[in-house]
């Protein structure tokens, strides 16, 4: 079986090799990759560094023509890139392909900003003073990556990086690093220059913490658990380096009683479960208000019966398996613990066993759940949803509110006032009406607020407020 190397200064470097596992089907090897040691990471930083001075002052056309052919390249391979994805990550294959196709429009997308990043011209309250305000790159930027979406966040991590003219060092998740490597296979194809792009596979206690702790690193953006965030945080704000942190969620979505109920259970179906329900997007408080609420659960219940959860790239696969055997544990734990504070077990729940060994977990729906137990407050990052009973709208906002985390937030009616309240007094960063809570696109800022978000969002033209530093020069005219 092939060793995929490391990319450390435009050259492929081995490594300690480490087995790729299938979710689906956990006899099988997908790939062996190469685990990055601390100096091979000391090593990436000082080819970013040295690459840095060339890169960042090369011009839009270069770096256009380079995310160009990336692009192209993601597109027309999406099918197999997807195919990868959905074999190591678990997601099922149209989702697979769905998030190749997403990387490929990141790419498109942030090609064609190398050609509009634009700048002023003011005059001065000064006589005979011009000022000219211009974004620069800020230096060598660290990517933090996880597992959940091994394509599409180190994409849009990396193409705005690239497109302002940064260097860059990425660490993808241990569990994923395929996707990542075959994402930075094309664009050191494409023609970036040695050094400009460098790829350390490996354990975040090694790789993540040599970046964290270089004076090199300029910048980091990561995406992740909020323990790991707040150790990026206080590592950045020692060396006072810009930082981007994406974390948890709890996000709710509200249904009210004037709710067309098949697109509530659609919106509610997709967002707790899809994706494995894996995702810092997904919908895991259901706030129901009395007068739908016995109509939703049955709904809800008898829905979640016609899903098949099975091997990822099987035909009529609605949901894959979990990632690991770790997140598993953690799933099952997290439903102990609703039991065990008083909520219903309404449905599923329940360890599957199919043709191949994998982590097969029926989804998990909760009843009679309060929004101080614990699987409404904390994070579970599975197939777990918990269904909120509240009297009216105003009830519903003030618990959608109550939640340390501010990524995502929904809300499905009729009503154009309680939609247009829920928009404006919604404590998240992203607002949902009548869509489920995960599911974004790719042209437009993504972020949230609390303690889900720190820092510029991310996608988007906003992602230059991470990815540059503004100047403002001065010049006289005399």
């Amino acid at each position: 079986m092939t060793l995929h190397q490391n990319l450390i200064g435009g050259d492929w470097t081995g490594g300690e090799a480490i087995d790729n596992i299938n979710p689906s089907d956990t006899d099988e090897v997908v790939g062996q990759y190469a685990r990055a040691t601390a100096e091979d990471a000391k090593a990436a930083i000082a080819a970013a560094k040295d690459a840095f001075p060339a890169w960042s002052r090369s011009g839009p056309a270069q770096r256009h023509a380079i995310l160009r052919k990336a692009a192209d390249e993601i597109a027309a391979r999406k099918d197999e890139l997807g195919r990868l994805l959905s074999h190591e990550e678990g997601k099922t294959l149209a989702e697979g392909i769905g998030e190749a196709t997403r990387a490929a429009q990141l790419f498109d997308f942030f090609a064609g900003e190398t050609l509009r990043l634009a700048g002023e011209v003011l005059p001065s309250v000064r006589p005979g003073i011009g000022i000219e305000i211009t974004r620069e790159a800020v230096g060598v930027v660290g990517l933090i990556t996880p597992w959940n979406f091994p394509i599409a966040i180190p994409a849009w991590k990396m193409a705005p990086a690239l497109c302002y003219g940064n260097t860059v060092v990425i660490k993808p998740a241990d569990l994923v690093p395929g996707c990542t490597w075959a994402l930075v296979d094309i664009l050191h194809r494409a023609g970036l220059p040695k050094g400009v792009l460098n790829l350390v596979m490996g354990k975040g206690s090694v790789v993540g913490q040599t970046i964290l702790d270089s004076a090199d690193v300029d910048a980091i953006s990561f995406t992740g658990s909020v323990a790991t965030g707040t150790r990026v945080a206080e590592a950045s704000v020692k060396r006072m380096r810009k930082f981007q942190l994406e974390m948890g969620g709890k996000n709710p979505l509200v249904v009210l009683d004037d709710a067309d109920l098949d697109t509530a259970i659609d919106c509610a179906v997709n967002g707790a479960f899809f994706s494995t329900g894996q995702r810092c997007t997904a919908s895991s408080r259901l706030i129901v208000t009395d007068g739908i609420h016995d109509r939703f659960v049955k709904a809800m219940i008898d829905r979640l019966g016609t899903l098949t959860v099975d091997h990822a790239l099987k035909e009529g696969t609605n949901i894959g398996p979990v990632v690991d055997q770790s997140q598993f544990d953690q799933d099952i734990e997290y439903i102990d613990i609703g039991r065990d504070q008083g909520a219903k077990l309404a449905f599923g729940g329940e360890r599957l066993n199919r043709e191949t060994p994998g982590y097969y977990l029926q989804p998990a729906l909760f009843t009679e759940t309060t929004n101080d137990m614990r699987i409404n407050r904390e994070e579970v990052f599975g197939p777990v949803a918990g269904v909120i009973r509240v009297k009216d709208y105003d009830e519903a906002l003030a618990v959608a509110n109550d939640t340390e985390f501010g990524l995502s937030s929904g809300i499905c009616t009729q009503s154009l006032k309680h939609a247009t309240d829920f928009k404006r007094n919604s404590e998240a960063g992203m607002v949902m009406v009548n869509l489920p809570t995960a599911g974004v696109d790719f042209h437009v800022p993504f972020g949230g607020r609390k303690g889900s978000s720190y820092g510029p969002r991310e996608q988007g033209r906003y992602a230059a407020e991470f990815y540059t530093t503004v100047k403002t020069a001065y010049q006289s005219a005399g």
